[in-house]
């Protein structure tokens, strides 16, 4: 009986994976790591064979993406983008729904669901845990992420401190001191950090302009329209003075916000300024001002980082942070006197 690729891996102790990639100069290998493999493969006089070289990451041709949700518009066009790098280059697309965000709940992901299936994974605005982060490196996959930072992995993403920011400022900056803040509600969730972000931006932006933030105008929401429904309702019922203008933190939850109050006769831009964040594909007819971005673009991007190190280049060293554009639409104007 010949040698085998595990008797290779046994001798050098390392993975099967770790020698396959070895022996094919693939990257993610260390040059001590390859250099003892090639040795340990010659003196044991190993050939490899095609279902051996399978073994290791680049022989699926499909790249997998993570993904909380499948429905929201920031998730649809990155995966486009994804999906369109990949079919230019002859992969395939194979998805991990997890069903939401798990707010402290175990989930399901594990190492197990992407060995041997993929040969790289991007993660879609969803941190990792360290554990779920130290399973997917041991499957030696290049991995990066889209649409927020994630610790321990490399990002394509606006900055959004910066983009919550600019939102805000032009608020502030129309002459409004009446800000409320329809914000993200998953601050709290370990896996994902956009909705932290941008809060904590909003809240330095008043700081800096001396103005409160008033608990009662600052409501949560969950990204939707319906949800903008609901924290909408929740600000407009709030006893005392109302707002002039509201940062929503997305412009689903923004959408939702000018529904309410048109439906109970506040006008915008006259009564109400309203800003959100992203660019949604109804924006632009509903005359929302927004923060934009491109997600499509973002999947792109991410994508052909990933391709590019699959075919032994060098992994990026630092995140591939994008441009945002502020566009001014009819929901903003200065209040009224």
């Amino acid at each position: 009986m010949g040698v085998s690729i595990d008797d290779v891996a046994a001798r050098a102790q390392v993975s099967t994976a770790t020698v396959s990639r070895a022996l094919r100069d693939l990257p993610r290998v260390r040059a001590s790591t390859r250099a003892k493999v090639m040795a340990v493969a010659a003196e044991l006089g190993y050939v490899p064979s095609p279902s051996a070289t399978g073994l290791a990451t680049g022989r699926t041709k499909t790249v997998g993406v993570l993904v909380p949700f499948v429905d929201r518009w920031y998730f649809g066009h990155a995966i486009e983008g994804i999906d369109q790098v990949l079919r230019e280059n002859g992969y395939n697309l194979l998805l991990f729904s997890l069903g939401g965000y798990v707010h402290g709940r175990q989930r399901s992901f594990t190492e197990t669901m992407v060995r041997n299936q993929i040969d790289a994974l991007v993660v879609l605005s969803l941190g990792l845990t360290p554990e779920e982060l130290s399973q997917l490196q041991r499957t030696e996959i290049p991995l990066i992420s889209v649409g927020g930072p994630v610790e321990g992995c490399l990002g394509v993403h606006i900055d959004d401190d910066a983009a919550a920011t600019a939102a805000t400022l032009h608020l502030v900056g129309l002459g409004h001191r009446k800000i409320g803040h329809l914000r993200g509600g998953t601050e709290g969730e370990y896996n994902f950090k956009v909705p932290a972000l941008r809060n904590l931006a909003f809240e330095r932006a008043m700081a800096a302009a001396g103005l409160d933030v008033r608990p009662e105008w600052s409501v949560p929401g969950d990204f939707t329209v319906t949800e903008g429904v609901r924290a909408a309702e929740k600000i407009f019922d709030a006893p005392g003075d109302a707002p002039t203008a509201v940062f929503c933190g997305s412009d689903e939850m923004a959408l939702g916000l000018m529904f309410v109050a048109r439906r109970r006769g506040i006008r915008i831009p006259e009564d109400l300024s309203v800003i959100g964040i992203d660019d949604h594909d109804f924006s632009a007819p509903a005359g929302l001002t927004t923060i934009a971005q491109k997600p499509l673009e973002h999947g792109r991007t991410a994508t052909e980082m990933l391709l590019a190190e699959l075919r032994g280049k060098p992994a990026a060293i630092q995140d591939r942070v994008q441009p945002f554009e502020l566009v001014i639409r009819e929901s903003t104007a200065p209040p009224q006197r």
